[in-house]
């Protein structure tokens, strides 16, 4: 058994112990053990939180440095990520299951890359003069919100607290972060690495229980709340951040379309079937969980689907070799088991998996339904896990027919090389995101969001990152003693 790590709440500056020292075991799903404590803060312990950033907010002792020196702070933190990548990769794949593979080639990177973009952003920031055909000198400016409320998921824990964390710093904000009880150990441990970066108060961190994430969402001393989670987990928070009409910016759930035409390249799209729900074990919002195929080619693209799903060697997430690794908690893979039971009674066809292959952990074999219809609970709900719907449709128009009937708007995929094709198709479906021939293409530069109950807002992008600030605008009168039309109308 390896030493326990123990981890307490993070408030200006200082490393406390939360009000009544509680913690909550961070238990390794590929194993089962128990390798990490993490301390369960309460309301009060929340509100030191939010106090202390709004004291830093207030001193101006980040808010009032430039653009630029902001920004060498976060390059600093990509810094420090890069250069402790492999124990962070470690403890990302420990308390999220996902596999060393992926946390030490995409988590990880994927987070540096995200505080030196932002880092080195300057211009989308500064004040910008407006051609305005009157004697008025107008500039529109750029201020931080405030204090943000920051509150994350649990399947990219690493990335979440980039895409957050870097724009709210760089608009020169303070921030008051909870990550997910289930997987913040990486978190916690950057955290540890990064405290003396910045300035004492500007960054705080709760961990360990809904509590602190209503605390969080409630306050009226938060001026932003910045949420990705589950949508109906979303409509509690926008009711708790009513009370003060904080701004919102919302990354909820999806059940996204992945549209295979006949005209396809079909082994990229194989390819990309795979990745699009057997990446993380399906575990992500942006997962293609419903499969759309072209009659024509629908037999001969199951039976290859169903060889290489069925093909994945499963197995501690820790392992190299390993392809597929255990889901995040017993708990959630017995909620996805539910998922495939009712698919199962509805009259889905399962053709692959759905078993749970090895009793230690939390594992689940990849699993495929056929004969799906959009209207049965496995095409319409988001399960957040290794469950593929597979649909036949003929034609274009049905296929968007289908993508489009949903409650979620997140994101989608296109298969085909009839140019023409991908033109009309992409505009005509209701999401933020359209991947064409490819899937997962996340850029700092390109901003992420969904259409729906998906939720609003965007994260990443010059567009994420004027969600962190407030707009204002700047109006000079220039004729003489001020007799402009609009100042001497009485």
């Amino acid at each position: 058994m390896s030493e326990v790590r123990e981890f307490q709440i993070f408030v200006d500056g200082l490393w406390i112990t939360p009000n009544k020292n509680q913690a909550i075991d961070c238990v390794n799903p590929s194993n089962g053990e128990v390798f990490a404590k993490i301390a369960k803060a309460d309301s009060d312990d929340t509100q030191k939180a939010i106090d202390a950033a709004r004291k830093s907010f207030e001193s101006g002792a980040w808010a009032n440095l430039s653009i630029k020196e902001r920004g060498k702070c976060l390059v600093a933190i990509a810094k420090l990520i890069r250069g402790n990548a492999k124990e962070l990769s470690e403890l990302e794949s420990k308390a999220c299951g996902k596999t060393i593979k992926h946390t030490t080639f995409i988590d990880v990177p994927t987070a540096a890359d995200t505080f030196e973009y932002f880092g080195r952003i300057e211009k989308e920031l500064q004040d910008r003069k407006l051609n305005i055909n009157a004697p008025v000198d107008s500039k529109i400016c750029y201020e931080p919100v405030g204090v943000v409320g920051a509150i994350s998921a649990w399947n990219y824990p690493l990335i979440f607290f980039g895409w957050k964390v870097a724009p709210a710093l760089i608009a020169g904000n303070s921030i008051v972060y909870k990550p997910s009880s289930v997987a913040s150990v990486a978190v916690m441990r950057l955290i540890e690495i990064i405290q003396d970066v910045l300035p004492k108060g500007v960054l705080n961190v709760v961990t360990g229980s809904s509590e602190a994430g209503s605390a969080i969402a409630e306050s009226k001393d938060i001026d932003m709340l910045t949420f990705t989670g589950g949508t109906e987990t979303g409509r509690k928070v926008m009711q708790a951040a009513s009370l003060n009409t904080k701004r919102l910016c919302l990354e909820l759930g999806g059940k996204s379309p992945n549209i295979v035409f006949a005209d396809c390249d079909i082994d990229a799209a194989l390819g990309g079937a795979m990745s699009a729900i057997f990446m993380n074990q399906g575990q992500m919002c942006t997962a293609g969980s419903r499969l759309l195929l072209e009659d024509k080619i629908y037999d001969e693209f199951v039976e290859k689907l169903k060889g290489k799903a069925s093909s994945l060697k499963i197995g501690d997430a820790l392992d190299y070799a390993i392809e597929f690794g255990p889901l995040a908690s017993k708990a959630h893979r017995d909620s996805v088991i539910k998922f495939i039971e009712q698919g199962k009674k509805e009259g889905a066809k399962l053709v692959c998996g759905g078993n749970v292959p090895i009793e230690k952990g939390a594992f689940l074999e990849p699993t495929i339904f056929t004969d799906v219809d959009n209207q049965m609970t496995i095409a319409q709900e988001e399960i957040f896990g290794p469950v593929l719907s597979v649909i036949k449709f003929s034609g274009e128009d049905q296929a968007i027919e289908i993508a489009n009937d949903s409650k979620y708007g997140l994101v989608a995929m296109i298969w085909t090389k009839d140019i023409e094709k991908i033109d009309r198709v992409s505009k005509r479906l209701r999401c933020g995101t359209v991947w064409i021939n490819t899937y997962g293409g996340f850029y700092n530069e390109a901003p992420f969001g969904g259409y729906k109950q998906s939720g609003f807002g965007r994260e990443l992008g010059v567009e994420g990152l004027l969600e962190y600030v407030q707009v204002k605008h700047i109006c000079l009168d220039k004729t003489p003693g001020g007799k402009s039309l609009a100042a001497s109308w009485f």
